[in-house]
């Protein structure tokens, strides 16, 4: 049975854990610094295993010692962003929590795979890959996986269609500055641009540009359902070798006209991790819109450098 272990046992990380458990993917270890909280969330989801017919075991533990032998480590731990809060305002409080983890990681589970979902999560990504000096293929962050679910429901919910018969691509920076690809977005393989006009289209764009703050002005808390269910999809694709081609942040170099940033890019996810940068023939603005993108995630790689991790 797989291994896969769960860093940070909040909403994210608690629905991470259960839905690699009951889909019956791995065996899962959920660490958290409050002991008594993984341990407990970990009960609960064993307990739940019965029902769901999902033979694997869940463990809670403060002890990283237990992530040895991880074939995957998700890392969902860090400050979540209140109203009023960017992405960027996490910088300086994550990268001492995710550093600190990498480090864990990197004496722990050398030979795994690391998923990031920390915010602001394309900096966290380089951090864990800067600290880890694992290959690029094993440092992944979950972005445009959730960026482009969230396209899809909107897509979905303006048009009464399923989601089942939507396809769509957000690339770039998982923050203010992604990069939502209409022409690359399809109901029943037609193109999203033939059934919405460009303007109510530009506002679903908007509003997948702002999903996650929308959410915590409603909840007062960041969201955490969508992005598990995101993140098991990254987790499925690699443990089981599907090869599907996911929207991920990972290290572009020359792919896209970028080089040397995370950012998000449509990957094809196997068991060796990010397998392979998806080509897509980008106009000159999309590749305008994805070479800004990747200009604000340099700057914070570069405040990234100067700091004491």
């Amino acid at each position: 049975m797989p291994k896969v272990s769960v860093i940070g046992a909040g909403r994210v990380g608690a629905t991470t854990a259960q839905l690699i458990a009951i889909k019956g993917l791995a065996d899962v270890v959920l660490v958290n610094r409050t002991v008594g909280t993984a341990q407990g969330i970990a009960l609960d989801i064993s307990q739940s295993l019965p029902v769901e017919r999902a033979n694997v075991t869940v463990k809670g533990t403060g002890d990283y010692a237990d992530i040895a032998g991880s074939d995957i480590v998700v890392i969902t731990a860090g400050a979540q962003r209140k109203e009023g809060m960017s992405r960027d305002d996490l910088l300086k409080v994550n990268a001492q929590i995710v550093g600190g983890i990498a480090k864990e990681i990197k004496s722990k589970a050398p030979s795994s795979k690391v998923i990031v979902v920390s915010n602001p999560l394309d900096a966290m990504v380089y951090i864990t890959k800067k600290i880890t000096g694992f290959d690029k293929r094993s440092v992944i962050g979950m972005a445009g996986a959730l960026d482009s679910s969230r396209f899809s429901s909107f897509i979905a919910a303006e048009l009464k269609a399923s989601v089942n018969e939507i396809s769509s691509t957000v690339l770039g920076s998982h923050g203010d500055s992604m990069v939502p690809l209409p022409r690359f977005t399809t109901v029943s393989k037609k193109p999203i641009t033939e059934l919405i006009s460009p303007e109510r289209l530009n506002q679903l764009v908007e509003r997948t540009r702002n999903a996650g703050a929308e959410i915590i002005k409603l909840e007062e808390s960041s969201a955490f359902y969508a992005p598990a269910s995101c993140v098991v999809s990254m987790v499925e694709s690699i443990l089981k070798d599907e090869k599907e081609v996911i929207p991920c942040s990972v290290y572009a170099q020359g792919e896209y006209g970028i080089n040397g940033v995370y950012i998000g890019l449509p990957t094809q996810l196997g068991w060796a991790g990010a397998e392979k940068i998806v080509g897509l023939e980008l106009s000159q603005k999309e590749l305008k819109m994805l070479s800004d993108s990747a200009a604000k995630i340099k700057a914070m790689m570069d405040q990234i450098d100067k700091m004491q991790l």
